[in-house]
């Protein structure tokens, strides 16, 4: 049985992955907006990845007979400067994501629950993914700069990413 403070902080990830969900959603609108498709196609999938997480936290508290209490999302932003602000926001989010995800494999140590240890397992390396991904895009686009050919570019080369697969 979960401890109560590890189902509580299981719940409150629950509305964090759905607020990631909805920032990104927020951000592929931007990119609709600005014409860059793959972008928004890019920011789409992670849309799509931020809802499976949640559920992921949902049927881990269903399964190990904890309540699930589903709370209000935050508002998101919904104007942006540019590409690179989008991305440059996307990565410290998703570090902000893995402290998150730290915290609770921390709480679960010091509860000694190993079966939620090794559930948090797939997202700590599911973060380092996630962290890599959005860093190299900043980095893409740092070095594209002002170049809308290489904007362009980029933009195609986001767009050919795949969904994930279980």
């Amino acid at each position: 049985m979960l401890s109560e403070r590890v189902q509580n902080a299981m719940n409150n990830q629950i509305t964090h992955e759905m607020h990631s969900a909805y920032l990104y959603l927020s951000m592929a609108a931007y990119f609709e907006d600005q014409s860059l498709p793959g972008m928004a196609r890019w920011m789409r999938l992670q849309f799509e990845e931020e809802k499976e997480h949640a559920l992921k936290f949902f049927d881990h508290l269903i399964d190990r007979g904890a309540r699930v209490k589903l709370q209000a999302i935050p508002a998101v932003e919904v104007d942006f400067a540019s590409p690179l602000q989008i991305f440059e926001k996307a990565y410290a989010h998703e570090q902000k994501v893995t402290g998150l995800i730290n915290d609770i494999y921390n709480m679960a140590r010091e509860e000694n629950d190993y079966a939620s240890m090794k559930f948090l397992d797939w997202f700590i390396e599911e973060q380092v993914e996630e962290e890599k991904s959005t860093g190299e895009v900043v980095a893409w686009l740092k070095m594209v700069g002002d170049s809308p050919n290489g904007l362009l570019h980029l933009d195609h080369r986001l767009g050919k990413r795949k969904a994930e697969e279980d």
